[in-house]
């Protein structure tokens, strides 16, 4: 059945829960900090269930903008589109830039097929066809009309095809589909219900919290980066401090078609750290309880100066790190860069199990990444 969007609800302010909240206790220099992992994982679920393929991430941008106003930072829309944060610091003598993306993976609607009803996709971001083939998705129409259906391969019934060569058919754009959950059966009464070419297409996250930590979800790159950010924010801001510089924050929103931070950073910005997923599997030194920090991409490595300073801000607050190489990889500060930007730029980020496919992350790496955002911020 057809739906229109529903706004997501705001996570409870940080401190708000009728409940005692599950407070993280560290130290930041000399400081005691508390940080409140309900209000991190509230506002990460929250972000995981509203729609955001690459090309459609309005809401999602303004249900973060709504969570870093109530954090009292100052915020806007560039031109493009991005969300820019500013607080001000004790200092701007060297301005400094965080950024992470809220756009994700999904698909455009290609064709409608005029025989049987089927939508033919286009991808948004780099994923393999059977990363989701069998998935729950939303067709999200022009005027904001939802649709059920379920992406599959054109060969999926072994009843109908033989085992073999529904284990074998390819996974492409030319054999994945939509089987939509309308009673239609020709590309004319799907275009009767307002489907049409150029619909966003966003793939079910699943989102669960177990109770031994895990968050299982689609979309944790990066939407639990920009959570990060908002815990960490919240955290200074509950405990009376600010950052030592002045710190824009970037929530870019094409990162994953290869443009997000392009525009967006000050220009007397001198430094940037970019907070996306650690990639975790065979061959990587990341993993899911610590917070990751990438020396080279595919993009080629970061700044020493930056890479030397957030390992001993790790060292000197006892805070679980991992230095990785990710050769498949790109993050906002590579279109930064190409774009012209006069800065250094590291990037960090809590540990993602099988990226681009099912994810998952553990508590434990985003309370380790938020901890490293807050001596960041500080120093």
């Amino acid at each position: 059945m057809a739906k229109k969007i529903a706004a997501p609800q705001q996570p409870r302010k940080p401190g708000s829960s009728p409940t005692a909240p599950v407070l993280a206790k560290v130290k930041a220099g000399k400081r005691n900090i508390d940080i409140d992992v309900r209000f991190i994982v509230d506002f990460l679920t929250q972000l995981l269930k509203t729609p955001s393929p690459t090309g459609y991430t309005t809401q999602a941008q303004h249900f973060v903008r709504e969570t870093l106003t109530n954090l009292k930072l100052d915020t806007r829309f560039n031109t493009k589109g991005g969300l820019i944060a500013t607080w001000q610091g004790r200092s701007a003598t060297r301005p400094r830039a965080l950024t992470a993306h809220v756009d994700t993976l999904g698909a455009m609607v290609k064709e409608i097929d005029p025989l049987n009803g089927r939508l033919h996709l286009s991808r948004l971001g780099g994923f393999a066809w059977n990363s989701v083939e069998g998935e729950s998705c939303s067709v999200i129409t022009a005027n904001e009309i939802i649709y059920r259906g379920t992406i599959l391969p054109h060969k999926a019934s072994v009843h109908i095809h033989s085992g073999p060569e529904v284990e074998r058919a390819e996974r492409s754009d030319q054999t994945m589909e939509v089987r939509l959950d309308a009673k239609v059966r020709s590309g004319l009464e799907v275009r009767q219900l307002g489907i049409d070419v150029g619909d966003f297409i966003a793939f079910d996250p699943r989102v669960e919290v177990t109770d031994t930590g895990f968050i299982r979800s689609r979309h944790l790159d990066d939407k639990a980066s920009v959570a990060c950010i908002a815990g960490a924010c919240a955290a200074l801001l509950d405990a009376g401090l600010r950052p030592a510089q002045r710190t824009t924050i970037l929530i870019s929103h094409f990162e994953e078609v290869g443009h997000g931070a392009s525009t967006g950073i000050p220009a007397d910005v001198k430094e940037v750290l970019a907070v996306d997923m650690a990639a975790v599997g065979p061959g990587q030194n990341s993993d899911e309880f610590s917070v990751g920090i990438c020396v080279k991409d595919s993009g080629g490595p970061y700044s020493l100066e930056m890479r030397q300073q957030l390992v001993q801000l790790c060292q000197s607050a006892d805070i679980p790190y991992k230095l990785d190489i990710y050769p498949y990889y790109g993050s906002d500060v590579g279109p930064m860069w190409r774009s012209g930007a006069d800065v250094i730029a590291g990037l960090i980020g809590p540990g993602v199990d099988a990226s681009h496919h099912y994810e998952r992350t553990h508590i434990d790496s985003l309370v380790a990444t938020v901890r490293l955002i807050i001596e960041y911020m500080l120093a």
